[in-house]
């Protein structure tokens, strides 16, 4: 019964969608309070009704109702909780419903939150939303029902993916969820100004926040993929280029891009046309992402569907947003003209170029991305696109980036003074480059990558540092630069703290990929692996049968609650044990697993890891040979690893520390713009 109220809560929504979508569109269009008023509660009920159709999908995850065709595809009565619940979503048709849950989400905080937004904006961007709404509910009603009921149902399940059977999976997906569908906001407040024809700093005030949130989730959710990637799949890499990875990322460097460029909206009533494009080709690329993941077109271990018909009906979706909002900016961009002039060696001229790089950075990604698909549509030839060109091909407009951020965040509004810019940073600059030729000297190789990347992450660090001393006032302000920064908005708070973040990243892409170390093996209990100063010591290979009680102690990487008892576990495995050894004196011990899920016959790698801020080793244990007691072993050494994550959490502290700034949790910018006078419809 609880599944058919889901079913039922979830049609209601559909229909709440159509009348969103309508009514205040049409109130807007001839003034009419009344009709533009139903835009909110219309959202509010959408979001109440999809939460029903959630939660009932989710206790049918709890209670392992096989009944239910999706439970009994993904789901297993011996699984652990918190991979039933996680297997809501761990499939194509529940994680379109979290997709579409999301979604009403943000249209709900509007209409609670946007009290003084102008009631024909917040009225078009809540039918603009609506319309997003009303086309993926169709798609879930349509063609991916996750209420579908199995007669007779099975006694089990058939359990779910086993690597998504992973703490990190669990979060994984909801923060990339938030992240793609909180730009569908920023896609309607921008559509909403089109169609009103006016874009001024109160409706960039009111975007940045809804961008920012969006773009810390996606950082987070980039992280959380990563690491997975990173400890799960024993493959010793963070990231691999793969096309779902790409779809994650290319949003992100969009939508970095569009916090930047609201920036001069706001502050200088400039590139009003330009940001409205960015939120439009940012929101664009989510459904991309969506596309990639769930026609099949593109093969990856992400991969949630490979169904046509599904990925006919989500490319009509993409078609219709991107080219009716393409159309419609294409109308209404030539009457929204700049009012702020600005040097090129500016503030403003900065984050123009600041936009550039990252504009063109993602579409070289976009293009090695989907060059394999339209290789394959024009002569049927199959071609791949791997890390070489992406690192050839990326990596330059990063950098050239990287070399201008401190420059951009020091310079004046309007026009800067060469001189007074060269004399702030001119210490940040030798330093950097001190850095960098001390590495260069004392590295062992010709390496490039390590000096160069260590140098422009202090380079940005310190860049921040010589803007605070100049906020601040410092040396002439003495103690007084304290209250002055105490005064400062926390907006500028969180941007040097996210640009710090993305400085500690890029120190550890650099050191990692510069300087790891390999060993790779066929390795006997007893026998020692010397690698970067470490020995290795491969103690031997305990087999665990399923549910088998099994007490593993001093065991590391936090292994420990999956393998102690047997409650809960519903895979067998080859537990390696390895003393990791520095100078005769043992560190660690580390426990590498492979482990076997009986019910979908799928093995699995989970990695030892040791890891400390300087360094991680990371030993995967492979395929036992077949004659004696020899394991495939590899070891790795990966200097500084750990900061590449450490990095994204710090810049996604940045973003949450710029949106509490007050500035963007009330709308007193709205006042900015008096509203036409709305009329009750007659």
């Amino acid at each position: 019964m609880i599944v058919e109220i889901g079913h039922f809560a979830l049609t209601l929504a559909f229909a709440v969608a159509l009348f969103q979508m309508t009514i205040p569109l049409f109130g807007a269009a001839r003034g009419w309070s009344d009709w533009m008023r139903t835009a909110a509660p219309a959202a509010m009920m959408q979001f109440l009704l999809t939460g029903i159709a959630f939660a009932a999908l989710t206790h049918a995850f709890v209670v392992s109702d096989f009944s239910v065709r999706l439970v009994a595809t993904n789901s297993h009565s011996l699984k652990p909780m918190l991979y039933k619940i996680s297997g809501t979503w761990g499939n194509h048709e529940g994680s379109m419903l979290l997709w579409v849950l999301i979604l009403t989400l943000f249209g709900a905080m509007v209409a609670a939150f946007g009290r003084d937004l102008p009631l024909g904006l917040k009225a078009r961007a809540l039918s603009v939303q609506a319309m997003i709404g009303a086309a993926f509910l169709a798609f879930i009603l349509f063609t991916s029902n996750p209420f579908e009921r199995l007669v007779p149902p099975p006694l089990d399940g058939n359990d779910l993916n086993p690597l998504l059977q992973d703490p990190g999976l669990a979060f994984h997906p909801p923060f990339l969820y938030l992240g793609y569908v909180g730009l569908s906001m920023s896609f309607s407040f921008a559509i909403a100004a089109l169609i009103e024809g006016r874009v001024d700093a109160a409706w960039a005030r009111w975007v940045r926040p809804w961008t920012l949130a969006a773009w810390i989730a996606l950082t987070l959710g980039i992280a959380l993929g990563s690491y997975w990637a990173y400890y799960e799949l024993g493959w010793g890499g963070w990231w691999f280029w793969d096309p779902v990875e790409n779809a994650s990322f290319m949003p992100w460097l969009i939508a970095a891009a569009l916090l930047h460029s609201a920036i001069v909206v706001e502050k200088r009533s400039a590139l009003k046309t330009w940001t409205i494009l960015l939120a439009i080709i940012a929101f664009s690329l989510s459904l991309v992402g969506t596309f990639i993941v769930r026609s099949g077109v593109l093969t990856s271990v992400h991969a949630f569907a490979t169904d046509p018909d599904r990925g006919v009906f989500i490319l009509a979706i993409l078609a219709v947003a991107t080219v009716g909002s393409l159309t419609l900016f294409a109308w209404r961009a030539p009457s929204m003209k700049a009012d702020g002039m600005f040097r090129p060696f500016s503030r403003e001229g900065a984050l123009i170029y600041n936009n550039l790089m990252l504009a063109v950075a993602a579409a070289v990604v976009f293009a090695g991305t989907l060059a394999p698909l339209v290789r394959e549509f024009v002569d049927g030839a199959k071609i791949s696109v791997g890390a070489p060109f992406f690192d050839l091909a990326f990596t330059p407009f990063m950098v050239m980036l990287f070399v201008a951020l401190p420059l951009g965040s020091i310079m004046a509004w309007k026009r800067a003074d060469f001189g007074r810019v060269v004399s702030r940073l001119w210490w940040a600059a030798a330093l950097s480059l001190a850095l960098g030729g001390i590495i260069w000297g004392l590295q062992s190789g010709d390496a490039l990558l390590a000096p160069v990347g260590l140098a422009l992450g202090a380079w940005m660090v310190l860049g921040s540092i010589v803007e605070l001393i100049d906020r601040a006032g410092w040396p002439r302000t003495g103690l007084g630069g304290f209250r002055r920064l105490s005064r400062l908005p926390r907006a500028e708070w969180g941007k040097w703290i996210a640009h710090s973040g993305l400085a500690v990243t890029v120190c550890g892409i650099a050191a990692i990929t510069a300087w790891e170390q390999e060993d790779i093996r066929l390795a006997r209990p007893g026998d020692v692996i010397d690698i970067g100063g470490y020995e290795i010591v491969f103690e031997g290979v305990t087999a665990l049968p399923l549910g088998a009680p099994f007490e593993v102690a001093n065991c590391g990487a936090g292994q420990e609650s999956v393998l102690k008892g047997g409650e809960g576990r519903n895979f067998t495995t080859d537990l390696g044990r390895f003393s990791l050894r520095r100078g005769g004196r043992e560190v660690a011990q580390l426990c590498a697993e492979k482990r076997f899920y009986p019910v979908q016959r799928m093995p699995t790698t989970e990695a030892a890891i040791d890891s400390n801020l300087l360094r991680d080793v990371y030993v995967v244990l492979g395929d036992k040979q077949t004659e004696g007691d020899a394991w495939a072993v590899r070891a790795y050494v990966k200097p500084l690893a750990v900061w590449i994550w450490l990095g994204a959490l710090i810049m996604g502290v940045g973003g949450m520390v710029s949106l509490s700034d007050r500035r963007y949790r009330v709308g007193a910018a709205a006042k900015a713009r008096p509203a036409a006078p709305a009329l009750p419809a007659e």
